[in-house]
């Protein structure tokens, strides 16, 4: 079978069972996120193990998968910022900041004591404790979107403190590799340059977004050329990526993110909206979904090992829902409001991989800690969606008023 052959047959499996599995969970009464995340544990090393056998010989073809996956969740975040208002997302910016900000430092506290505990150095510790604070709501938006919540108050605090996140994230990050690798004064240079990047290339990015992107779109809706918005489109998603990891030093998905939410000024939104639907739902993000389970090995860990992971994974779970809750309530929500804000934190996804990646580039991490990491990303991004399913559909029963005394 030729590579080509080979790439198209893995797709069609990849799609079918994402959507078989969405099929599924939704009649189970879950969100298809779920059934699509189970699907790639499923063909994955971890049971099925699909991509290795006889007739799957091409060696580029995961790296192909991966690609496309990694297009997956850019044009997932971009419509989860096409479905928002400016407006709206700003007024929820005291709670995203206090919701992002502990959602950070409670997991890193936490995650370094598990880390400490098990017998890590100091370094290691503290890097995964670093790992633990990151965040990716690409999973917890789609659930969102699924429940029809995206624009509520816990949606917009959310997407808000996600992006909080990702900038606190990586200014530790950098402060703290720059420390481990370079030593402390270049670690300083570092930050501030870090920190500059990121607040122009927010500047650029929204200003860019609030006069040019609107004239540029309606210029290009009124060419004569076939699907010509949605192209555009294409390109300027892709666009705000590139610039937000190489201009901003921030996650590509920010930018992707930021580039929906300056899309959804413009008249044709709509348009806009039903093309990168059909493009996102119906081939990048199955194929983003599946590919995190493809990539993770389950049984590849060994006894301690497993340990230390379920540790790991306990306390990625509760330092966001501490964390970013404790944020959430002290901004205002009520309980059942910040509960869900802080289950929302949870899954780390793509991110905490990238972050992880880092550690095991700079030596800072080792394999095996890398793979109890993986382990840890999938099940935060297992389990995210359900326990966020029923934190919105979950209805305590009213307690029965007290007898009157003239009903005694």
């Amino acid at each position: 079978m030729s590579e080509f052959l080979q790439f198209a047959l893995a797709i069609c499996v990849i799609i079918v069972a994402a959507k078989v599995g969405g099929y599924v969970s939704l009649r189970l009464g879950q969100p298809s996120v779920l059934g699509e995340l189970a699907a790639g544990l499923i063909l994955g090393p971890s049971l099925l193990n699909v991509f290795n056998w006889s007739f799957f010989t091409d060696e580029h073809l995961g790296v192909t998968i991966t690609h496309l996956g990694e297009l997956g969740v850019i044009w997932l975040m971009f419509v989860a910022g096409l479905e928002l208002d400016v407006r709206e997302l700003l007024r929820s910016t005291g709670v995203a900041a206090l919701a992002g900000a502990l959602g950070v430092v409670v997991p890193l506290l936490l995650g370094t004591g598990v880390a400490l505990w098990a017998g890590l150095g100091v370094e290691p510790a503290i890097f995964v404790g670093l790992i633990l604070s990151a965040t990716s709501v690409s999973i917890s938006a789609q659930t969102l979107i699924e429940l029809r919540v995206l624009r509520s108050r816990v949606g917009l605090a959310l997407l808000g403190a996600a992006v909080f996140d990702d900038i606190l994230v990586i200014l530790f990050l950098s402060f703290f590799v720059a420390i481990a690798v370079s030593g402390s004064g270049a670690s300083l240079l570092g930050l501030g340059v870090i920190l500059l990047r990121m607040i122009a290339f927010l500047v650029g990015a929204l200003a860019v977004g609030a006069f040019v992107l609107p004239r540029l779109t309606l210029r290009v809706a009124r060419l004569p050329i076939s699907q010509g918005v949605i192209a555009f489109v294409v390109v300027v998603s892709l666009a705000y990526a590139l610039a937000a990891e190489l201009l901003g030093g921030m996650a590509a998905i920010t930018g992707a993110f930021l580039a929906g939410l300056m899309l959804a000024t413009t008249p044709v939104k709509e348009e806009i909206e039903q093309g990168m639907d059909t493009l996102a739902y119906g081939f990048f993000v199955p194929i983003f979904l599946v590919n995190i389970g493809l990539e993770t090995d389950v049984l590849s860990l060994e006894s301690g090992e497993l340990l230390f992971t379920a540790g790991i994974t306990l306390v990625a779970v509760a330092g966001k829902v501490l964390g970013s809750g404790l944020g959430a309530s002290l901004g205002g929500f009520g309980r059942r409001e910040s509960l869900q804000l802080g289950i929302g934190m949870v899954s780390r996804g793509e991110v905490g991989l990238i972050v992880a990646s880092v550690g095991l580039l700079e030596g800072l991490i080792t394999t095996e800690i890398f793979s109890s990491v993986v382990v840890m990303v999938i099940v935060t991004t297992l389990v995210t969606p359900p326990l966020l399913r029923l934190s919105f559909t979950f209805r305590p029963k009213a307690q029965p008023a007290p007898a009157s005394r003239a009903n005694e």
